[in-house]
């Protein structure tokens, strides 16, 4: 990707955020204070690839609005599992080189989460404090197991005709998937 669009993008998703995310959570529902972390632990040298590649960042409550959001909406709202293994894809994305770092602009991007993700209204409060609670533990390193490398996922239930989708996991109304090439089925 070049610089110019991912400053796009990423003014993009500052947009979406600005024009009204801090404005839909309930009532009197706060996120935490910015605190800086590490996105996830360092793999051992043997097992680092450039799609395993460690990436720390500070964290700020702006990011941990974005990963409460997607989680909130496609979890159906009230999985644990679900929300967790949701903050999992997003993490991987956000820690590989395909995607951009950032869990704000990985959630914002054109066609891959819930359509209107970062501005629509979390009215439910029940499974926005239980996103938060995840996303608390996302944010520090915690990882669904069963998603492992994946970086996306669709509706449960939903099947397609390509033979590059290989599933790892189904939670929260979800399928997980890793991408394989024709030549190799099983990364």
């Amino acid at each position: 990707m070049n610089s110019k669009f991912l400053s796009i993008t990423a003014a993009g998703a500052l947009t979406l955020f600005i024009s009204g995310c801090t404005s839909v959570l309930p009532e009197g529902f706060k996120l935490d204070n910015p605190f800086p972390i590490s996105a996830a632990p360092t793999p051992a040298p043997s097992s680092q690839t450039p799609e395993t590649r460690p990436v720390v960042m500070a964290f700020n409550n702006r990011e941990k609005e974005c990963l409460v959001r997607a989680m909130y909406f496609e979890s159906n709202r009230s999985s644990e599992a679900g929300m967790l293994a949701v903050g999992t894809v997003v993490m991987n994305r956000v820690n590989s080189p395909k995607f951009d770092n950032s869990i704000c602009t990985v959630v914002g991007a054109p066609r891959q989460f819930a359509p209107g993700v970062l501005s629509r209204n979390m009215a439910e409060e029940r499974p926005v404090e239980l996103a938060s609670k995840v996303a608390d533990r996302v944010m520090a390193g915690v990882r669904h197991p069963g998603v492992r490398s994946a970086k996306f996922f669709h509706q449960a239930g939903l099947t397609f005709p390509y033979n590059n989708m290989r599933y790892v996991l189904e939670a929260g109304g979800n399928a997980f998937y890793i991408k394989t090439s024709r030549h190799n089925l099983s990364s």
